[in-house]
Formats: C-alpha cells, structure tokens, sequence
C-alpha cells in the first residue's frame, strides 16, 4: 500500500533535487526521505530517481510516476479544501514569502490581526529581497514585486508599482551634470545584487524609445532598504519604487533626477501555485493583504501628490 506521506515525499524529492532539500522543507531527516522514496521504488519494483554525488533527477518511470502523484495530490488538496470549505473558519498553516521593507512595515503587523480573527490558523513568514523559489521553499503566497514572466503560478496582481531615480542634494552638488540617461553611465548607481539579480542593467524609458544601461556603481547589497540608506547618505543614486521612497522626496532628503526618464515599471502581486487548489486560509490571507498593501501604497502617494490606481 502506499501511503500519501510516501507520494508528497517523492514529489517533494523530485522537485527540490536532493534528499536532504526535500527533508529541510519537509521538517523531516534526509534519511527518512531516502528511505520513504526507497519504499515506493521496492513496492513499484523500478528506479524513480537517478542518484549522483552531485545531483538526482527522475528516470522515465518517475516521470510518468510523478505526473500521475501530482493528479493524486491534487485530488486530495481538492477534497480537503471541500471539508475546510463546509468548517466554521479557516485553519492549517500559511507560509507566506514577502519583500523586506513591505513585508516588515504591511505583512507582518497583518499576520497578528489575522490570526486575532482566524485562532486555527498558524503563519510562517518569510522576508528577503532576493529571488525567492516558491516551489524550493514550499510557499503558498507570494508577494513579489518584480517584471513578473510567465510562469505556471498565479498572479493575484495589486497594482504597477512606479519607479523612479533618486539621489540625496549633497550627492548631486558634487556629482556630474545629469540631463539624459546616458548620463547615468557616468555616476555611482547603487546596486540591488543577489543571484539571478538582473538590476545591475536599468531599463528605462526616455522620448518613447527603451533603454537598457549597464550600469555601475562602487555600492551593491541584497537589501532595497541598504540602497535607500546609502543615497540618503548621499552614497550615489537608486532606482527604487516610488511609494518606498516618497517620504524623503516629500521632505527634500532625495530628489527626483531625470523626471522625464521612466524606469520599467514592476507589478506587485501576490503568486501561489495555480495547481493547487486555494484553501480558505489562503483566500482570507490574500483579500487582508491586498487590502492592507492598497491602503498602505495610497498613503504612501499621497505624500508627493500621486493617488494609486
């Protein structure tokens, strides 16, 4: 007989690439993954997974084995999401990923209030500025602000966050003439670095025509909120989203540099895995969040004039 416990082990060891990331996301020992996927190939009497010192992928067998668990594991999501729909309250734990700064000033005051209504329900969240793997880290929300690609996710989309360069008044009295963009080739650009990071090149929009710059700058780090600390402190010149820096553009701490140069704007949205079915908790999570973000990105605005859209 196999077990569903054995079936979601063998995704996720199939999906995350190793034994040991499938026990860390699993909260269990690389030893019972192996031994659980060892189970199903004995049962089976074939090799679902090709193991390497260096790395594991599935045989033609685990494939066809693994497409079929999926529909298995989506059946039973079904069914539980049916139960959960007739209970009384959402319940069962939530693992949300979101950016540093809007998840530390929106998302995390939101989960106790969350939680205040919803008693049956547990959070894990999760906070980082560089690219989070939704599937590697078992996320069921996302909120990612990014140039979002087509993906096999589902985007429960907010708003088009705008963008724009800034720099603090001591950095501009002493930096080079800044009148196109180009020109930002010859100045400190303060980078937002991380792996699979592609804002070391500025695309931006001057005169209807697209632009992308490569460039270059003595500061980079992982942490938006790093960069806007840096051009404060007059360090160079960001590319950040409007409403995170509004505040300082209202008090004259930065100031706006090329107005008439658009960088690409981003969409902030929420993402979870689209095959699998939303579960009450997911769903109540989501409508608080979106409302709360709206609500925090129109104040935000409003401080330089702007109103969401």
């Amino acid at each position: 007989m196999i077990s569903l416990e054995s079936i979601r082990t063998f995704i996720r060891a199939a999906e995350s690439g190793s034994f040991s990331a499938a026990g860390r996301h699993m909260r269990i020992s690389p030893s019972v993954v192996s031994y659980r996927v060892q189970c199903l190939e004995d049962h089976l009497g074939c090799l679902l997974l090709t193991r390497t010192t260096r790395n594991m992928s599935l045989t033609d067998a685990g494939r066809q084995f693994y497409d079929h668990c999926v529909d298995v594991l989506a059946s039973v999501e079904a069914a539980e999401k049916s139960v959960e729909t007739a209970g009384a309250s959402p319940r069962g734990v939530l693992k949300v990923a979101a950016p540093l700064l809007l998840g530390s000033q929106v998302v995390a005051p939101l989960i106790p209030r969350f939680r205040e209504r919803h008693s049956e329900t547990s959070v894990n969240l999760r906070l980082s500025d560089s690219f989070v793997d939704f599937v590697q880290e078992s996320i069921d929300i996302g909120i990612r602000m990014s140039v979002m690609a087509d993906s096999s996710f589902t985007l429960r989309k907010i708003a088009e966050i705008e963008r724009v360069f800034c720099a603090s008044p001591s950095y501009l009295s002493e930096a080079p003439p800044l009148e196109r963009s180009a020109d930002l080739l010859n100045h400190s650009c303060l980078l937002l670095r991380f792996p699979g990071s592609e804002q070391y090149r500025w695309t931006m929009t001057e005169q209807d025509e697209t632009i992308t710059l490569p460039v270059a700058g003595e500061l980079d780090a992982d942490n938006g909120e790093v960069l806007t600390k840096w051009a404060l402190d007059g360090f160079g010149i960001a590319m950040k989203p409007l409403f995170e820096v509004a505040p300082y553009l209202a008090d004259g701490r930065l100031v706006q540099v090329l107005p008439a140069v658009s960088p690409v704007s981003v969409t902030l949205g929420l993402l979870y895995p689209s095959r699998k079915l939303l579960p009450n908790r997911a769903k109540t999570f989501i409508g608080m969040a979106t409302e709360e973000i709206r609500r925090h990105l129109g104040q935000q605005l409003a401080l330089v004039g702007r109103q969401l859209p």
